[in-house]
């Protein structure tokens, strides 16, 4: 009789899973998967995913590829919550789409999805997908203020909030990309610049900048009081070693969930360790809008020639002017404003500001598709597309802003 003890092989340890309605509809996805990781991976259903990767068993996947076609885009906020789940535990998101719009898609990815692949897949996209996302280099986070600098606390910050009017002005491309443009304003010594994202709900600066969203940044804003200039800068994150960004909260949450005394405090701490804090703002007037206002030295208010802005304007105005807040602190920007050319729409532009009884001060021009692929990139204008036309006047804002400033820091001196 044979007593040797069965020799038992470990079984692969799980580095990835497919997440899916039905993985059996990707037959590809299951070749390339079987192909790259051989047996170590698994595969879970969307109504299982998201409870799976909080788990303690979850800590060794690398990455997950999320597969869809256009039958769950009626799943959206179902496969948002497994990409948030994913991100939470530091795992990578690999979406792969077949016959999905561009808005879902777009939608996905601005939730947190590191990578897209189309289905069916081209060959060897998948592993190269794969070794994309787990080579991509992590933002560095502050430690103590360490890198970048020090928190100082002896600034006194230009506060610039920018305001979308309505839905899809831009005021999100021009809060990101105006903050980047300070940061680089000067070559020998740049002023310090911080980027604040106030829209807790819809806030996308993390996706403009492909940065992480961490749970400090809620533990921060509700406990403001304890808030010492250590904390505040430990919450943020960096971007190309030269501007520090407060993302967005990683959870959705009611903007009046934060208070007036919150979104002072924070804006008072920003303003002592940063030479200009750009604040990307919620569309919404909530309660600590007027904190943010009164705060502000500028307010960029975006607007396009269209009725939804005038109205949204002329409301705006009133209600301003009705309470005695400081109206004459809004400069009003108009995107995709029309060509040297068009003179029609120069006509449209004067009338909008006479109509209104307005002063339209900065006009960008409508830097087109590019726009929106550099946003989708995770990357300032300047880093992709710095030929745009949207980009330079964007710098020619910056450099106008920076000039006066230094203006009168010399005549603060003098």
């Amino acid at each position: 009789m044979n007593t040797s003890p069965v020799v038992q092989s470990d079984p692969p340890q799980i580095v990835a899973c497919t997440i899916s309605r039905d993985v059996q509809n990707f037959d590809l996805l299951i070749e390339d998967m079987e192909a790259a990781l051989g047996d170590a991976w698994g595969d879970l259903g969307f109504d299982d995913a998201a409870a799976f990767l909080g788990q303690p068993d979850a800590k060794g996947l690398q990455f997950v590829t999320i597969a869809m076609d256009a039958e769950d885009e009626d799943n959206l906020v179902g496969i948002s919550n497994v990409i948030s789940a994913a991100k939470e535990a530091n795992i990578k998101v690999i979406l792969i789409a077949e016959d999905v719009s561009p808005t879902a898609l777009h939608q996905l990815l601005r939730e947190g999805g590191d990578e897209f692949v189309p289905y069916p897949l081209p060959e060897n996209e998948l592993a190269r997908a794969i070794e994309r996302v787990l080579t991509k280099e992590e933002p560095q986070m502050p430690q103590g203020g360490d890198r970048g600098f020090k928190a100082t606390g002896d600034r006194a910050g230009v506060v610039i909030p920018v305001h979308g009017i309505a839905g899809g002005t831009g005021a999100s491309m021009m809060a990101v990309n105006l903050a980047w443009e300070l940061a680089n304003i000067e070559a020998e010594e740049p002023p310090k610049v911080c980027l604040l994202d106030l829209d807790f709900q819809f806030g996308s600066a993390s996706t403009y900048l492909d940065l992480p969203r961490r749970e400090a940044v809620l533990e921060l804003l509700t406990d403001t009081a304890t808030m010492d200039g250590e904390s505040f800068m430990q919450a943020m994150l960096t971007y190309g070693d030269k501007m520090h960004v407060l993302t967005a909260p990683t959870d959705m949450i009611p903007l009046d969930m934060i208070t007036p005394e919150d979104i002072s405090r924070v804006i008072e701490m920003a303003s002592s360790h940063f030479d200009y804090v750009i604040i990307d703002m919620p569309s919404t007037m909530v309660e600590w809008s007027q904190t943010v206002l009164e705060m502000a030295h500028v307010y960029f208010a975006m607007i396009e020639l269209d009725m939804r802005s005038a109205q949204n304007t002329l409301r705006l105005k009133r209600a301003l002017q009705s309470e005695d807040l400081p109206f004459e602190k809004i400069r009003f920007v108009l995107n995709r404003a029309p060509g040297f050319t068009d003179m029609n729409g120069k006509s449209r532009v004067k009338r909008l500001s006479d109509n209104l009884g307005i002063s339209i001060e900065v006009q960008l021009p409508d830097g087109g598709k590019p726009v929106m692929q550099a946003a989708d990139h995770g990357a300032p204008m300047s880093e992709t597309i710095a030929k745009n036309a949207l980009r330079k006047e964007i710098l020619k804002l910056a450099k106008s802003i920076h000039e006066v400033n230094e203006a009168d820091a010399a005549e603060a001196r003098a």
